[in-house]
């Protein structure tokens, strides 16, 4: 089942002028209309599956986030991806001297972030939509890790650091998620927001076939300004927005896949190329974005 969203989902505005039309490449083969908000900017799946539905879209080989698998190419450059990136990540963290220690990681997959902040001293939690990746997180690094659905059952207050790890753009609330994160972060909390960023260079080159609209997985497709919009709105300051560098050849290895039918990891790599050093000159060319929020005084 589909539905038909009449209202923004970041600003409730209610006129949309057709986007782009994406094919989900990678699971159902079925093709998308994405719409643009005419206020804030937002582009978005219109329509899209209902949540009870959006399950399916998940459940194939071709779709990795859900696990560990190393073979084949693409789930190789995945693994390295990740593992090079939670380092990076575990720099963010602990460079927001977010107190307290305590970390919400929202949608967490198989745990292997938390496994590191756990390492660090952070006191963990994770909500996670698949049962399976659930499972995963529990049995190989012992975290507590809980559907989304138990998001308003936390405490007010509880977490100094919560992050969404190319999440966000998931979750069918949108605005009350946001509002629930806010409620759950203490008053010196921090909110760290990675999204793929469809202003970004590559996005360009590939067009349609960009892997990163990933439909309907991605029911969102943000920018800076509705993701500014969206968040602040809810009762946060940007305190700083950075680019993502290893998603570029990522990015570019799985679009050249989809457009042309293999990849390339020459071309991927120098698409890459282009968009980190485009990125470097405009933050709004790279292939994604990293936005850190704290609380409003």
């Amino acid at each position: 089942m589909s539905e038909l969203l009449n209202l923004c989902p970041a600003c409730n505005a209610s006129t949309f002028i057709p986007y782009l039309e994406v094919k989900d490449h990678s699971v159902s083969h079925e093709t998308f209309q994405l719409v643009e908000c005419t206020s804030c900017g937002l582009v978005f799946t219109n329509p899209r599956p209902e949540p009870e539905a959006i399950g399916k879209y998940y459940k194939s080989e071709e779709y990795i986030s859900h696990t560990n698998s190393s073979s084949g190419l693409m789930n190789k450059a995945y693994q390295l991806a990740r593992k090079r990136a939670i380092v990076g990540k575990m720099k963010v963290l602990e460079s927001m001297n977010a107190d307290p220690r305590m970390l919400l990681d929202y949608g967490c997959g198989t745990g292997e972030f938390l496994a590191a902040a756990k390492a660090k001293g952070w006191v963990c939690a994770g909500l996670e939509p698949d049962e399976g990746a659930r499972s995963q997180a529990r049995k190989n690094y012992s975290l507590n890790v809980e559907d989304p659905e138990h998001l308003k059952n936390l405490p007010s207050g509880q977490f100094g650091a919560i992050t969404l790890w190319h999440v966000l753009e998931h979750v069918h609330d949108l605005q009350e998620t946001v509002k629930q994160l806010r409620r759950c972060l203490s008053t010196k909390g921090v909110l760290i927001i990675a999204v793929p960023n469809r202003t970004s260079h590559d996005a360009e080159v590939y067009g349609p076939y960009w892997a990163a609209y990933d439909v309907p997985r991605h029911l969102y497709h943000f920018s800076k300004k509705p993701m500014l919009q969206l968040i602040e709105k809810a009762g946060f300051t940007c305190h700083s927005v950075q680019p993502l560098f290893f998603d570029p050849y990522y990015i570019a290895l799985l679009s050249g896949k989809y457009k042309n039918g293999s990849s390339n990891p020459v071309t991927a790599a120098f698409t890459g190329l282009q968009t980190t050093l485009k990125g470097k000159k405009d933050i709004e060319k790279n292939s994604s974005l990293l936005y850190i929020f704290k609380v409003a005084k």
